[in-house]
C-alpha cells in the first residue's frame, strides 16, 4: 500500500513503490504471520539504548542493523538496491532524505556484490526526495534504488534501524 503522505515530493516522471509512513500504521503494510511484520514488530518494540550493530530476530529472513550516523550533503550519498532482501528503514530519532528512483532506470555504477547483497548506481539527474524523520519508516523493494543519509536542514545526527527482510 502506497503513503505518500506530505513527505515525498514526486519530482520526476515516474510511477512510485516506495512506502513512507508512520509507524503506527505498520500494519497496514503487513500481514500477521509475515516475514514483514516481524521485522514491524521489532521496529515497534525497539529500544533506542540498543548498541549499533546486527541484531537477529529470525535468523538470516529477519534482521535488524542498528547505527547511528550524521547524515552527509546531497551529492556525498549513493544510490542502491538489494536483491535478496527487502529494507525497512526507520527513523528512531533524527532526521534524514531518502533517495528514491526506480532502479531499472539508473546505470550501474558498481556491479552487484552477491555476498553484501547491494549495487551501486551513479547518481541520477532525478528521484524523489522522502522526508524521513523521528517514528517514520520507508520500504525498498529490489526495483527501489535508495539513497539514504542525506541530510536535511535543521538534522545532521540520525539514529536509525535498518530492518533486512528476506524476499
Amino acid at each position: 500500500m502506497l503513503q505518500w503522505g506530505r513527505r515525498c515530493r514526486k519530482s520526476a516522471p515516474f510511477a512510485a513503490s516506495v512506502i513512507l509512513d508512520s509507524l503506527v500504521n505498520f500494519h497496514l503494510h503487513a500481514a500477521p504471520g509475515t516475514r514483514l511484520h516481524r521485522a514491524f514488530e521489532y521496529l515497534r518494540d525497539f529500544d533506542p539504548a540498543t548498541p549499533d550493530g546486527r541484531v537477529e530476530v529470525d535468523g538470516d529472513n529477519v534482521f535488524a542493523l542498528v547505527q547511528g550516523y550524521d547524515t552527509r550533503p546531497m551529492g556525498k550519498c549513493r544510490f542502491e538496491a538489494h536483491k535478496k532482501y527487502i529494507d525497512i528503514q526507520y527513523v528512531s530519532s533524527g532526521g534524514e532524505i531518502m533517495g528514491w528512483r526506480p532502479a531499472r532506470d539508473l546505470d550501474v555504477a558498481e556491479e552487484y556484490d552477491e555476498e553484501r547483497d547491494i549495487v551501486f548506481f551513479e547518481q541520477p539527474s532525478t528521484f524523489t526526495p522522502c522526508e524521513v524523520t523521528a517514528g517514520l519508516f520507508t520500504v525498498f523493494f529490489p526495483h527501489d534504488a535508495h539513497e539514504p543519509g542525506i541530510r536535511m536542514l535543521g538534522h545532521s545526527n540520525v539514529r536509525k534501524v535498518v530492518m533486512k527482510v528476506r524476499i
